[in-house]
């Protein structure tokens, strides 16, 4: 028998677990599976799904799905982990502003086509579409049973959210683009006619109105008593929501089609000057102004001190709320005029690039 000293035992080991290493190193460096990724940084896109057109609609992210239109005349279903296609439901027409909302396991969104429609939000199957008298890019909301949404037909409808029933409308001097916000029994909505108003959400009926100097594009929020909007008259305004009379209003540098997001007493919105501000909610004294490539029509995000918002720069910004800082920005392929969702640490945007991003937030 021939015996193995101790010490070879030890070198013949060493030259076996150097060997393995070796073939380990090997695999790793050939972009084998076994190969350690390198986690992704904020801003770094995860996926990106592409469209047949234009995605300035905003995307919603509901139990694990992100829903969305397009200019290709679709609405997407995706799985919000992955951008895997689950279903799309053709309508007549593009969808470009309006963006749509998920309630009861039901899509509610608008098209240039014309129509409001209800999708079952499961499988894309139409459920019901309301035809109105014009282009719709005002995007629903949906409070206690009832579907609230504008058209080009100058006409606020409310809608039985069951049946797409009409349960009564009200037509404003010019187109409606502005999507409805409902707080304490009142319906407030812009109108290119120049004038923000507040409904009865039972009935339609006017309770009072507020004249800007410009069509009123942006979509109100209100918090707290107070109805805060932009206009095209390059103006953010705070209105009492009772009465509509004004409390103070702060100038910018162009039109405000973007739509406040209202955090910490704090206004977040975006402008025709290429500017995200932030503005005092009580005040009206600006507080920043972070400066952008482009017209900023995005309606911002703000998520754990992080404000998220598009640009017609081509990019969708990461910006500091404490310092008013660029966080990151990531470079599309053209105008983002979407709105951000963020959930699960991912920020969903569409780009006219034709694209629907989830982006590491």
């Amino acid at each position: 028998m021939i015996m193995i000293s101790t010490k070879a035992r030890v070198v013949r080991s060493m030259q076996l677990a150097i060997l393995l290493l070796s073939a380990l190193i090997g695999l790793l460096g050939s972009g084998s599976s076994l190969a350690l990724a390198a986690p992704m940084k904020s801003g770094g896109e995860k996926w990106a799904f592409t469209t047949g057109s234009y995605v300035s609609s905003s995307p919603v992210v509901v139990n694990g799905v992100v829903y969305v239109g397009s200019a290709d005349d679709n609405v997407y279903a995706l799985d919000a982990a992955t951008g895997t296609e689950i279903w799309a439901f053709k309508t007549g027409g593009p969808i470009y502003q309006s963006s749509p909302a998920v309630v009861n396991g039901i899509v509610y969104i608008g098209s240039y086509d014309h129509n409001v429609y209800a999708l079952d939000a499961a499988t894309g199957t139409k459920i019901w579409a309301f035809p109105t008298g014009s282009i719709i890019g005002s995007s629903p909301t949906v409070v206690n049973g009832i579907v609230y949404i504008g058209s080009d037909d100058d006409n606020l409808y409310a809608l039985n959210a069951a049946t797409g029933a009409k349960m009564w409308s009200f037509k404003t001097g010019s187109y409606v683009v502005s999507s409805p916000t409902v707080d304490n029994g009142m319906v407030y909505v812009g109108s290119g006619d120049d004038n923000l108003y507040a409904f009865n959400e039972s009935t339609g009926v006017e309770a009072w109105a507020y004249t800007t100097g410009g069509p009123v594009q942006s979509s109100p929020a209100v918090v707290n008593g107070v109805v805060y909007v932009g206009s095209n008259d390059s103006n953010v305004y705070a209105l009492n929501e009772s009465t509509g009379a004004e409390i103070w209003a702060f100038k910018t540098g162009g039109p405000v089609q973007s739509s406040p997001a209202l955090v910490n007493g704090v206004i977040y919105i975006g402008s025709g000057d290429d500017k995200i501000y932030s503005i005092n909610a009580a005040t009206g004294v600006k507080i920043r102004a972070y400066g952008t490539g482009g017209i900023v029509i995005s309606k911002p995000a703000v998520v754990n001190g992080v404000v998220y918002v598009g640009s017609e720069d081509h990019r969708v910004y990461g910006i500091k709320t404490k310092s008013g800082k660029k966080k990151w920005a990531y470079t599309t392929g053209s105008l983002v005029e979407s709105s951000p969702a963020v959930a699960n640490g991912l920020v969903y945007i569409g780009s006219n690039d034709n694209n629907v991003y989830a982006l590491m937030a």
